[in-house]
């Protein structure tokens, strides 16, 4: 069986994670920025939180949402078990060894920096998000499977009705909205390693499967409806940038979420859904930069900061740095080496076989 390729999601996720990368490398230059582990730079940057506070709310939602959509594109030419062990290879065993090889790099380089003892330590890091995929795909598997093997079963009829109207893709947000009440987030952007950021994740993931699954009646109302959706966002970001307490909280903060990201999709399906050469390499790219940018990062961090450079040249060198390093290693290391790929979520590729597009997340 054979199924449409969405090149705009797939844009979306490489956007998503190129975003991930300069939010990590901005963080570095906030003042709190060791309390969750990270190198600070003795000179702040504020000024670059202000724009990073409207990407916290939908950056990671986002890739959750794209990561359930894959799921679906996945399922459609897959039985369980061949799932399974496609999801097991792709997500699984990166994790694994990310754990193991890859997040104590990064570790070691913030050791060495404090003039720390050095030490091995095995963690999740910025691979959370991996371990996330993996529980949310084991639990949710009979239940979504239940829903492909009955695509022509009225509920799917009943949620593409729904998603005919500009209000229907984003009612989704009421049990985004329950989720703050039972769990009761310190803050809503606060995702890495905790149960709002499982359970959130959880939402999108699912929803994104649904909205898939609805058919073309989602897609079609957001790309209708793009524009209103993004002012919304606009909106509701600024009321909670001036500090509206009484105005934006949580609850609020869920829409605004929502909004962001149901008008990044129908910004990708209106002006993104096409093929190019560039999309198809990064596309087969993102997935390895994103196992691996933590330690470029950190390095960069090492090289850069003793040169006691303007803050922002600083940034600059790191972001242009981290970039630089992470796409050399992928292009002339992980992408050649056969026997790493498989470690950094890339197909075997086998000699007079050209390499298969790689799947979403």
């Amino acid at each position: 069986m054979t199924t449409e390729r969405r090149y705009d999601i797939d844009w979306l996720r490489v956007i998503a994670i190129g975003l991930l990368l300069i939010y990590h490398i901005a963080i570095i230059f906030q003042p709190w920025a060791m309390f969750i582990g990270f190198i600070r730079s003795d000179d702040a940057l504020v000024v670059l939180w202000k724009p990073m506070t409207m990407l916290n709310v939908w950056r990671i939602p986002l890739l959750f949402f794209i990561s359930g959509m894959g799921l679906y594109f996945a399922m459609k030419k897959r039985n369980w078990k061949q799932l399974f062990l496609e999801r097991a290879k792709r997500i699984f065993l990166p994790f694994v060894f990310g754990i193991l090889a890859i997040t104590p790099l990064h570790f070691l380089i913030f050791q060495n920096y404090y003039n720390m003892p050095l030490s091995y330590f095995p963690h999740m890091g910025h691979l959370w998000f991996l371990g996330n995929i993996v529980v949310y795909v084991v639990v949710l598997s009979p239940v979504l499977f239940y829903l492909k093997n009955n695509e022509k079963w009225k509920f799917r009829k009943a949620i593409s009705k729904v998603m005919t109207y500009a209000i229907g893709p984003l009612s989704i947000s009421v049990f985004f909205m329950l989720e703050v009440g039972f769990v009761k987030p310190q803050l809503f952007e606060l995702y890495a390693k905790t149960w709002h950021g499982f359970f959130i994740g959880f939402l999108a993931f699912f929803f994104g499967f649904l909205f898939v699954y609805s058919g073309k009646a989602f897609w079609q109302t957001v790309s209708k409806w793009k524009w209103l959706y993004i002012g919304l966002a606009t909106i509701l970001f600024l009321i909670r940038f001036t500090g509206f307490e009484s105005l934006s909280n949580m609850y609020v903060t869920t829409i605004e979420s929502n909004v962001w990201i149901l008008g990044l999709f129908g910004i990708g399906y209106s002006y993104f859904n096409k093929p190019s050469a560039l999309l198809s390499y990064l596309s087969a790219a993102v997935y390895p930069v994103y196992i691996i940018h933590m330690f470029v990062l950190y390095a960069g961090v090492l090289l850069i900061l003793p040169l006691d450079l303007h803050p922002m040249l600083e940034f600059i060198g790191i972001t242009l740095f981290t970039f630089i390093v992470c796409f050399l290693i992928y292009e002339f290391i992980l992408r050649r080496i056969n026997i790493l790929r498989p470690l950094f979520g890339l197909k075997w590729k086998f000699k007079g076989v050209t390499q298969k597009k790689l799947k979403r997340i």
